[in-house]
């Protein structure tokens, strides 16, 4: 089964900003787990489902942590 990996940019009334690679869409919030927040990595099913990935989230902020710690050495 088909999967597309988003990142929650943002909430905008009803809707979620997601980001998947270079595109943007807007996702109900209806359509997304209780709990997402910003930053928070999901799963987009073909079947309809979403999944949270929160190994993935913690991942790309500690990326994030390393990149902002090397803008900041120079």
């Amino acid at each position: 089964m088909k999967r597309r990996r988003g990142v929650i940019d943002r909430f905008e009334g009803d809707l979620a900003v997601v980001e998947f690679g270079e595109v943007m869409e807007d996702i109900p919030k209806s359509r997304l787990p209780e709990s997402t927040q910003s930053g928070d990595v999901l799963w987009f099913y073909e079947d309809g489902r979403v999944e949270m990935d929160t190994e993935e989230k913690q991942q790309l902020s500690k990326e994030i942590d390393k990149l902002i710690e090397e803008l900041w050495e120079d």
